[in-house]
């Protein structure tokens, strides 16, 4: 067993850790395996069902027609990859920097950052953003504020503040109905680094963002102590972020500010020369002319307008990855603390800096108001809204006729014998937000009686 290092706060070896979630008791394999157990997660990830589902779910645009743009599958695949470019910079860092720890161990770091990113959006309920605040309303304005006296304050706290980071570490940790101990069965580092918001919906950000549920209250604070996360208050379970976490935070960011830009020029909501103004900006002519001579070299060479701004798009993932890692690496003792806030991104500065506030101040005005995007946004909330409406009246009304039907809907692993109104207000939940946008929206109709021939 390796001596923890001197550093205050928590540590390289506890946070690496590879045993199991609900399978504590079994032998953890040989790093140098054909497949380590990180490796294992990420493909545990990438081959279930609701990994697979992630491809008829919203990003930010309609689900794609003539023009394909990015849904949450293609999102969270190049999160994954760009998170995976991330912690093998980092990793190379912290080998030297650590010596006499086992180099194997730190070669880890990029297939546990790429599947925490794989993950972040697991939980994401249909239609993105909009069906997050339809399943909260629903509840802090709709007919669900009925059951408000009928559950606990915290438990009310999760219910008019659905947060997909909590519900996704629901997903991969929950004992669902017929299924086995420690959902996914994850290791404990893996599941650490998904946590974005170590602490509960009462402590939540100003934005609303937490990250555990009631219901899963044990399960985070064992993930906290078997990773050695450095506890900040006394009286709640609020905790610091494991280092990785910053990671995966950081490719979120970096792809989907830079991916919805090229999105918007695809569908030509951005003209050719205003997102290629957009993406030069994050370049500087002094301290970049080598790749002012390369991208006219390669528009000489490249003359489709699309493969033009690939090309762009792809030069500022890499130059953000690299700021990214060395923001990271610069703060490494103040992320082992337990004492650095924000995230990567907030840390860019001059050009960088100003190039990621015009593209979020761009992509606000131009793509997240247009009219196609708010269109999304109303039909979920509306289809969400009325099957919560109609779901959460039958579960608590299982004998009605109508009812029965309803209920005969819902998958094995949503069906139980629950014993609370939390536990089957959560239920509703858990197969709705686990619906991709055109299952949502066909049993919408169906329950409408929408184009029954």
């Amino acid at each position: 067993m390796l001596k923890h290092s001197n550093n205050k706060g928590m540590n390289w070896e506890q946070l690496l850790n590879a045993t199991r979630l609900g399978k504590e008791g079994t032998k953890v394999t040989d790093i140098e395996a054909l497949r380590s157990e990180f490796q294992r997660d990420y493909d545990r990830i990438i081959f279930s069902s609701p990994f697979r589902r992630l491809q008829n779910k919203t990003q930010i645009f309609p689900l794609p027609g003539s023009v394909f743009v990015h849904n949450r599958l293609t999102h969270s695949l190049e999160v994954a990859s760009v998170g995976r470019s991330l912690g093998n910079t980092v990793a190379q860092y912290l080998k030297k920097l650590y010596p006499n720890y086992i180099p194997e161990l730190f070669s880890e770091i990029g297939t546990i950052v790429s599947s925490a990113s794989l993950s972040h959006d697991l939980g994401n309920p249909p239609f993105g953003h909009a069906g997050e605040k339809s399943i909260s309303a629903f509840f802090k304005n709709g007919n669900g504020l009925k059951y408000k006296e009928t559950v606990s304050e915290n438990e009310w706290d999760d219910l008019t503040n659905f947060e997909g980071n909590a519900n996704a570490l629901r997903l991969l940790s929950h004992k669902f109905n017929g299924r086995r101990e420690g959902g996914f069965a994850l290791t404990y580092a893996t599941l650490a680094s998904l946590i974005k918001y170590p602490f509960s919906s009462a402590n939540r950000t100003k934005k609303d963002k937490y990250g555990y549920f009631e219901s899963e209250k044990e399960i985070f604070e064992r993930i906290a102590n078997e990773v050695g996360l450095t506890k900040l208050s006394d009286n709640d379970l609020i905790f610091a972020r494991h280092p990785l976490v910053y990671l995966v935070e950081a490719a979120d960011d970096i792809s989907y500010q830079i991916m919805d830009i090229e999105d918007a020029h695809k569908l030509k909501i951005l003209s050719t020369n205003e997102t290629v103004d957009i993406l030069m900006t994050f370049f500087n002519k002094e301290k970049d002319a080598g790749f002012f001579v390369k991208k006219d070299e390669i528009f000489q060479q490249v003359t489709d307008t699309n493969e033009q701004i690939a090309f762009l798009r792809a030069s500022v993932i890499n130059l953000l990855v690299h700021k990214a890692a060395n923001i990271f690496i610069e703060n490494q003792q103040q992320v082992l603390e337990g004492s650095f806030t924000g995230s990567l991104v907030d840390y860019l500065t001059g050009t960088y800096k100003n190039a990621m506030e015009s593209c979020a101040d761009i992509a606000y005005k131009k793509v997240y108001l247009h009219r196609s995007v708010v269109e999304v946004e109303i039909t979920g909330y509306n289809v969400l809204n009325t099957l919560m409406d109609e779901f959460t009246k039958a579960i608590f009304d299982p004998k009605a006729e109508y009812s029965k039907k309803l209920l005969a809907l819902l998958p094995l692993q949503y069906q139980g014998d629950y014993s609370t109104d939390y536990e089957k207000l959560r239920a509703i939940i858990d197969f709705i937000s686990g619906m991709t946008d055109l299952y949502a929206l066909d049993l919408y109709k169906l329950i409408k009686g929408i184009g029954i021939q």
